[in-house]
């Protein structure tokens, strides 16, 4: 048994291809406000995403910064002191030979060499960082403190894996630096104690080798901390790279979501009108003025969603 349209929704139906697409208008719409609703969501999703990964590499940057500070301070308080023991007496070079003479074995592998290069602040020197033209430029700029539109320009330009790529190469490159001067370190600690120990606890005995030793000591300490706060002042840099790169990115998030939602509005003020289009029955004003809006949320929506 076939079914028969009444005569009268027959007139109301659209006969021409260009009808039957006006027809569809108020479905299609509908589903395009409804991708472009969910497209401007997902956007403001990642904006917020985005902007809390920036707060928690700020936070990080922080760290860096309050190490760099700390250590830097406390490079200059050794300065200090050793300027005020000099001001009590006269300093001299560390005697290694008077320093054989204690509990120390001098035969141990790299003893006296770690001895002299504390003695002569001569450090180990980190390894070079590699970093490409772009992210070296962001970070002179950064240190420069040039205008925000030209710091915004640079950091443009950085690839976020190149940029995440440095930061755990000098983040490495500060482990190295720990690992190379420990030596170093032992031997400061194994004379000290040896030192105590020839005092019987007391720090009365030899009392210049003593006051040398504590120079050196404090002068290796001082040079030591100024190794770490440069270390430090480049990862905290890059990290303030990360900062505003995120940033950026979490802006242009935010737009794109804006722009989704007009083009959304865009598709269903085509709904509506092709609505009335129908209740109307002026189908060819009105769903020509719904069909127009519709395409010119769709071009906008695609002109977003590729090149913004």
């Amino acid at each position: 048994m076939k079914t028969k349209i009444p005569d009268e929704l027959k007139a109301d139906l659209p006969q021409s291809t260009f009808g039957k697409i006006l027809a569809a208008t108020p479905v299609v719409m509908a589903v395009v406000a409804t991708l472009l609703a969910g497209l401007a969501t997902r956007e403001m999703t990642i904006a917020q995403y985005t902007r809390s990964l920036a707060a928690q590499q700020q936070s990080k940057a922080g760290d860096q910064w309050n190490f760099f500070q700390a250590k830097k301070l406390r490079s200059q308080l050794q300065r200090n002191t050793v300027e005020i023991i000099g001001a009590t007496g006269q300093l001299g070079s560390l005697d290694t030979g008077a320093v054989a003479k204690l509990d120390v074995s001098f035969s141990e592998a790299g003893f006296k060499q770690s001895l002299d290069a504390v003695q002569s602040e001569h450090l180990p020197t980190p390894a070079p960082l590699k970093v490409d033209d772009n992210i070296q430029a962001a970070m002179t700029a950064f240190v420069n403190q040039v205008p925000e539109e030209e710091f915004t320009a640079a950091v443009i330009k950085v690839d976020e894996k190149a940029l995440e790529a440095t930061l755990r190469a000098a983040i490495d490159r500060t482990h190295a630096f720990d690992t190379a001067i420990k030596p170093l370190s032992t031997a400061v600690d194994k004379v000290e104690a040896a030192l105590i120990k020839g005092g019987n606890g007391m720090t009365q005995v030899a009392p210049p080798l003593q006051r040398d030793f504590t120079a050196t000591r404090l002068r290796f300490a001082a040079a030591r901390y100024d190794a770490e706060a440069r270390l430090n002042q480049t990862v905290a840099t890059i990290y303030e790279l990360q900062v505003k790169k995120s940033n950026l990115s979490a802006e242009r998030h935010h737009k794109r979501s804006q722009q989704f939602f007009f083009g959304m509005l865009s598709a269903q003020a085509a709904v509506i009108i092709a609505t009335f289009a129908m209740a109307a029955r002026k189908r060819n004003l009105l769903w020509s003025i719904a069909a127009a809006a519709g395409i010119t949320a769709v071009a906008f929506a695609s002109y977003i969603y590729f090149f913004s």
